[in-house]
C-alpha cells in the first residue's frame, strides 16, 4: 500500500457489540452459526449477538498470553502434529513456507538507521524484506525444531534493533509504523519463546518498538497528521491500531493494548469499527469503507483488520465477533465484490453513496476488482472453522489464494493455510438475527451456520410462539422481507437445515410493526427534575444546568436557558428506530444558529438532531455517522419562527424523510439511507442540548416531545397537534 497524504484466557469477553463462484462451495459445507460454541480450549462462548460497548478498562492488571499475537503455543502445536501427518492443506502451506526464498538460511540483514517511506530516498522495502525474513524463519523453526533457523531469525531482530532510530518521509511513514510496526512485532513475539534469545537483546527490541514504532502510531492516531479525521482512509487506522495493539502485548504494556482495543470500538477514525464497515445491507453484507475507493485498499483492510481481531482474541478479547459480527459482514462484502460468479462476471453488490472530507463515491469501484490477497484463511478459518458460522464468501476467497504465500509487497506477513486452518467446527443454531421496520415492511437479517443447505423463517404475535411459517429453503443471501405482518409487537425465529435436520430456533429477533408509542414526554410536572414518559417504555428525561419548568401550551413545559440547560435521555434511546415520527411543540425565545431542539448521538461523529436554524438560516434535521461530509438530512425553508409555539416533526419512511412545520410539509429527502438505528450506540441524547461543544444551546421551551415507531402521514400528524 502507497499513498501520499490526503489533502485535506479461560473465557474469552464478549464486546456487545477468474475464480471460484458460490454455487461451488455447496460440497465444502460453506453453503450456509454459532447459536453458541467452544473456542480451542473447548470453554463456552456466547452468541455473537453483541453490540459496540463504551471503552474498557481491566478491573486488574492483565497477565498477557505468549506467544499471544497471530499465533499461540496451541496454534504451533497443530501446524506441527498437521505437517508431520502430512495432512492437507497445512502441507501445501509449508511447502509454500519453504520455497520462499525469504525463509532460508542464506541472507544477511540488511538494517538501516533511518527508513524512509513517502517522497524522495525511499528505502522502506530493505525493513519490509528483513521482517519477512524474520518471521518466516521463526515459523520454520517453530514447525521443524531446527535451531538455525531460531539462531538467523534472532540475527535479524537484533540486527535491526540495534541500527534502527528513526522511521521518516512524508505521511506515508505512518502506514510503514503501522504496517511493519505489527509485522515486526509478530516476529518477535514468536521469537522471545527461544532460550536462544538474550534477555537484554529483547529488551532492546522492546525498546526500539516503544520509541521508534509506537510514537508514529500514537502520534497519528490522535492527530491524524493534522488532518481532518475523514481525510485518512480506513487503512491507516487499522495498520495503527494493529501495531500498537502488538506492541501492546510484546512489550507487556496493558496501556498500550487499551489504546488500541478502545479505539477500535469507540474511536473516531474510519479504521473504527463503525466507520471500517460502514453501511449493514440486508443479509449483514457490511460495505466497506474503500469499497467506493478501490480494491485494491479494500482487500488490504480485510488483511489488516483480520490481524488486530486475531490477535485480541488471542489476548481473550473477541472483537471478531464485535457489534454482532460487524467484521464478518464487512469481510463478506468485500469478498463477494472480488468473486467471480460461474459465468465469469463478479458478483454484484448493494452500495450505498460515501463521503468524507475528499471524496464523494456514488458507486462501488472496479478498480483492481478480482485481486487476491493472502489475508482470507485468518478470517475465514475463524469463522467458520472455529466459531460455525456461514462466511461462504471468504472461503471462496480463501480457495483462491490457497496455499497462501506472502504477497511479495510486504502488505502482509501470509501462510494464513498453514498457520491458520484448524478443523471445522459445525454450527448448530443461526444466530445474530435482526428485525428493522422499514419502509412499512419488517426487514430480517441473520448469521447462518457453516454446514446448513438452507434456513426457514417464522413468526409469532408472541414471545416462545405458536410460531407461523413464513418462508423455507432460503439460500444464498441470508435475508427476508415480510410483508405481511400484523401491527403491534411481532416476534421472528429463523431455523437452520442441516444434514436432513431442522435445527433449534435462533434467539428471538423482536420488532414493533406498523405505528406505535416510543417516547412520549408531556412535560406536565412543574417541579423536580423528572420528565415522565407516558409512553410506558421508561424513557424518562432529567432536567440538568439550569433547565426549568414553565408555563407551556397546556400545562408546563421545560425552559431552557441558552447557558447549558437541556433533558437528558436514556442511553442508547433510538437503537430501536427505523422507520420513526419525532414530533414536539417548539416556543423560541431567540433563534440561535446550530442550537438543538434535540441532538442524539455519541458525540460529534454520530448523531441525529434538529435545529431550529442553521448557517443558512433555515430549520434543518441532520443524521451522520462521519461527520462533516457525510450527513444527510432535510432542510426547510425558514428557521423556525421566535416567539410563538411552533409545531415541528420528522419522519422517515425506508429512504423517505419528510420535516415538517405546524403540520405542513416544509422539506423532503427521497434519498436517506441513514435510520437511527445506524447510529449504533448512543449515550448522549440530549433536548436542547448539541453534540459539539462550541454549539449554542436550546433558549426557549419545549412541551410534548413524542417519539413513535413508524412514519405517521400528514393527516396523522395533523391530528396529533390537535390532541
Amino acid at each position: 500500500m502507497s499513498d501520499s497524504k490526503p489533502t485535506f484466557p479461560s473465557t474469552r469477553r464478549q464486546f456487545c457489540a477468474g475464480g471460484v463462484s458460490l454455487a461451488a462451495l455447496g460440497s465444502l459445507g460453506l453453503t450456509g452459526c454459532g447459536g453458541g460454541g467452544v473456542d480451542d480450549a473447548g470453554s463456552s462462548i456466547s452468541v455473537t449477538e453483541s453490540k459496540r460497548s463504551n471503552a474498557i478498562a481491566p478491573a486488574a492488571p492483565r497477565r498477557f498470553v505468549h506467544p499471544g499475537l497471530l499465533h499461540t503455543a496451541a496454534d504451533f502445536e497443530r501446524m506441527r502434529a498437521k505437517v508431520a501427518a502430512n495432512a492437507e492443506p497445512w502441507t501445501g502451506g509449508w511447502k509454500a513456507l519453504i520455497a520462499n526464498g525469504r525463509s532460508r538460511l542464506n541472507a544477511t540483514p540488511r538494517p538501516l538507521e533511518t527508513v524512509i517511506r513517502g517522497g524522495a530516498g525511499q528505502n522502506f522495502a530493505q525493513l519490509y524484506i528483513d521482517i519477512a525474513r524474520a518471521y518466516q524463519l521463526a515459523l520454520r523453526w517453530k514447525v521443524c525444531g531446527d535451531t538455525a533457523y531460531a539462531d538467523r531469525a534472532i540475527a535479524f531482530l537484533n540486527a535491526w534493533s540495534s541500527t534502527l532510530t528513526t522511521i521518516s518521509g512524508n505521511a506515508d511513514r505512518f502506514l510503514a509504523a503501522g504496517i511493519y510496526g505489527y509485522q515486526f512485532a509478530n516476529a518477535a513475539e514468536i521469537m522471545r519463546t527461544y532460550a536462544g534469545w538474550a534477555p537484554a537483546d529483547v529488551a532492546r527490541f522492546q525498546h526500539m518498538m516503544l520509541t521508534v514504532f509506537y510514537p508514529l502510531n500514537h502520534q497519528f492516531l490522535v492527530q491524524h497528521n493534522g488532518a481532518e479525521i475523514t481525510s485518512y482512509w480506513a487503512a491507516w487506522d487499522q495498520c495503527t491500531l494493529a501495531s500498537i495493539l502488538a506492541i501492546g502485548v510484546l512489550c507487556d504494556r496493558e496501556d498500550l493494548y487499551h489504546e488500541a482495543l478502545n479505539y477500535y470500538m469507540t474511536g473516531p477514525g474510519n479504521g473504527a469499527s463503525s466507520q471500517a464497515v460502514y453501511y449493514l445491507h440486508p443479509g449483514h453484507l457490511g460495505q466497506w469503507q474503500e469499497s467506493g475507493r478501490d480494491q485494491g485498499h479494500a482487500t488490504l483492510g480485510i488483511g489488516l483488520a483480520g490481524a488486530f481481531c486475531e490477535m485480541a482474541w488471542n489476548q481473550g478479547d473477541d472483537m471478531y465477533g464485535y457489534d454482532n459480527n460487524r467484521f464478518l459482514a464487512g469481510a463478506e462484502y468485500v469478498a463477494k465484490s472480488n468473486l467471480r460468479d460461474g459465468a465469469g462476471a463478479f458478483y454484484p453488490v448493494p452500495y450505498t453513496p460515501y463521503q468524507n472530507i475528499n471524496a464523494c463515491q456514488s458507486a462501488f469501484s472496479s478498480e483492481s476488482q478480482g485481486i487476491l490477497r493472502p489475508v482470507w484463511e485468518m478470517v475465514h478459518q475463524h469463522y467458520a472453522n472455529r466459531r460455525g458460522l456461514a462466511a461462504p464468501c471468504t472461503g471462496a476467497q480463501a480457495l483462491q489464494t490457497r496455499p497462501e504465500g506472502d504477497g511479495g509487497n510486504g502488505d502482509q506477513l501470509g501462510f494464513g493455510t498453514l498457520t491458520f486452518t484448524r478443523e471445522p467446527m459445525a454450527g448448530s443454531v443461526p444466530s445474530g438475527l435482526s428485525a428493522r421496520q422499514t419502509a412499512g415492511k419488517v426487514v430480517l437479517s441473520w448469521w447462518g451456520c457453516a454446514q446448513a443447505s438452507s434456513y426457514t423463517v417464522k413468526r409469532a404475535t408472541a414471545l416462545g410462539g405458536p410460531y407461523k411459517v413464513l418462508a423455507s429453503g432460503i439460500g444464498g443471501l441470508l435475508s427476508y422481507t415480510d410483508t405481511s405482518m400484523p401491527a403491534g409487537v411481532v416476534y421472528y425465529v429463523v431455523t437452520a437445515h442441516i444434514a436432513g435436520k431442522e435445527s433449534a430456533p435462533s434467539v428471538a429477533a423482536r420488532v414493533i410493526a406498523g405505528l406505535a408509542p416510543h417516547t412520549r414526554l408531556n412535560m406536565n410536572e412543574a417541579s423536580g427534575t423528572v420528565a415522565a414518559d407516558a409512553s410506558g417504555n421508561g424513557h424518562a428525561g432529567t432536567l440538568a444546568r439550569g433547565a426549568t419548568w414553565t408555563a407551556g401550551r397546556t400545562g408546563s413545559a421545560v425552559a431552557f436557558d441558552g447557558a447549558g440547560g437541556h433533558v437528558s435521555l436514556p442511553n442508547n434511546l433510538v437503537a430501536d428506530l427505523a422507520d420513526f415520527t419525532v414530533a414536539t411543540w417548539v416556543y423560541l425565545d431567540a433563534a440561535t444558529p446550530w442550537s438543538r431542539v434535540f441532538d442524539f448521538g455519541s458525540g460529534p461523529g454520530h448523531y441525529m438532531m434538529l435545529t431550529p436554524r442553521n448557517n443558512k438560516g433555515v430549520v434543518r434535521f441532520g443524521i451522520s455517522t462521519n461527520f462533516p461530509a457525510g450527513e444527510q438530512g432535510i432542510s426547510g425553508n425558514a428557521a423556525l419562527p421566535v416567539g410563538q409555539w411552533v409545531h415541528v416533526a420528522v419522519t422517515l419512511s425506508g429512504s423517505t424523510g419528510i420535516l415538517y412545520v405546524n403540520g405542513a410539509e416544509v422539506g423532503r429527502n427521497t434519498a436517506l439511507a441513514l435510520a437511527p438505528f445506524r447510529l449504533g450506540p448512543t449515550s448522549q441524547n440530549w433536548l436542547g442540548r448539541s453534540q459539539f461543544p462550541t454549539d449554542a444551546s436550546l433558549h426557549g421551551n419545549i412541551d410534548d416531545f413524542r417519539l413513535f415507531h413508524g412514519a405517521l402521514g400528514a393527516a396523522e400528524l395533523a391530528a396529533l397537534m390537535r390532541a
